[in-house]
């Protein structure tokens, strides 16, 4: 088997992100005057959804029942969801989300041996471009292939519609691509494609279930052993 691509998702796969999705989402409700707080423990059960706009209505509508719902209800989240993006924008733009361990040495290798790369989340683009410009400069999107981010599809994870989009976008089968991924939705997801998985846990994700991935890492610090673990080469 050659690996011809990389599929990478990004919040606390790129990067620790889902902190600082957190705290963004409480700036977002303290300046639209809701009383509203996302504590660590409640964020870890908040993560079983993907997607910051479902998030909300699953937060609206399992854990807030006080709550009473505008008329135009989804215009309310979307708008909410705007104000918490451009928190979360702010700080990565501060540098204060760095990419983790080993992950801008694997996209300059990858891209050097001319491996494709591609994008696989649900965050938004806004998002992806903010990160991947403090983390690989504002030529990030030379390396991407492909970039699958958002609502371009119907279903999010744990679907595989965005793995299938990417691989549509890449003209390339299920087998000759890897998926690096931090969730067990994730890791459904790709699997669900047809896609080899790795996991990089964080400290939301560490406990989770990760049954069916090809190996489970605490990070990518360690690329040598990485490279050993997927028993292949890279197709130039």
């Amino acid at each position: 088997m050659t690996i011809k691509a990389i599929i990478f998702d990004v919040d606390g796969t790129l990067a620790d992100t889902e902190d600082a999705h957190r705290i963004a989402f409480n700036q977002a409700f303290a300046e639209n005057n809701l009383d509203w707080n996302w504590d660590v423990a409640l964020y870890d059960k908040l993560l079983k959804v993907t997607g910051g706009k479902e998030r909300i209505k699953y937060y609206i509508e399992g854990f807030s029942s006080g709550f009473t719902k505008p008329a135009d209800y989804d215009g309310f989240v979307k708008n909410l969801h705007i104000v918490k993006t451009a928190h979360y924008t702010t700080m990565l733009r501060d540098g204060l989300i760095p990419l983790r361990p080993g992950i801008k040495q694997l996209i300059t290798d990858a891209h050097r041996a001319g491996v494709k790369l591609a994008i696989a989340t649900t965050t938004s683009a806004e998002n992806v471009s903010a990160l991947l410009e403090i983390g690989l400069g504002k030529d990030w999107e030379k390396y991407f292939a492909a970039n699958g981010c958002g609502d371009i599809v119907p279903n999010k994870k744990p679907a595989p519609d965005i793995y299938n989009w990417v691989l549509h976008e890449l003209k390339l089968n299920p087998t000759e691509c890897i998926a690096l991924e931090d969730s067990n939705n994730g890791l459904h997801s790709a699997l669900a494609a047809g896609i080899k998985t790795y996991i990089t846990i964080n400290p939301y994700t560490c406990k989770q279930d990760f049954t069916g991935a090809a190996e489970v890492f605490d990070d990518l610090g360690d690329l040598p052993h990485f490279y050993r673990s997927l028993g292949v080469k890279y197709d130039k």
